[in-house]
């Protein structure tokens, strides 16, 4: 793999693969994404046969980062912290102790010390 690495939020995602964010807008580096995105992304309870199928194939093209213990150590503390609900904190927790930019549109996320996030231009435009 070459270049850095860059972790995309669940809305990042769900934005991209709804056409409101352009692939071209994201910055250059490797995607990957908490496991807890994955398990958002395919928990829905109202998702659609075409949605699933291209949430999975997209899911084909990142990396998927599991929880390890400095990242839930962290996500409790950013949890306390900022009274933040727990997948927010551990996406945020797997940001930070990766060193990789957090591509999301979350703004309690954009207040966390410590954590580089990136910030796109939505477009209006929806495709799923």
């Amino acid at each position: 793999m070459s270049g850095r690495d860059v972790l995309l939020d669940t809305n990042a995602v769900l934005y991209l693969l709804g056409g409101r964010i352009q692939f071209e807008t994201l910055p250059a580096g490797v995607f990957h994404i908490s496991c807890i995105t994955e398990m958002e992304l395919l928990s829905y309870p109202k998702l659609k046969k075409t949605e699933e199928q291209a949430i999975l194939r997209f899911l084909k093209e990142v990396d998927i980062i599991d929880l390890n213990s400095e990242v839930r150590s962290l996500a409790v503390t950013l949890r306390r912290r900022y009274s933040l609900r727990l997948p927010d904190a551990i996406i945020a927790a797997t940001s930070i102790v990766r060193t990789a930019p957090l591509v999301t549109f979350d703004k309690r996320l954009m207040k966390i010390e410590g954590l580089q996030v990136v910030r796109l231009p939505l477009s209006t435009r929806r495709l799923i």
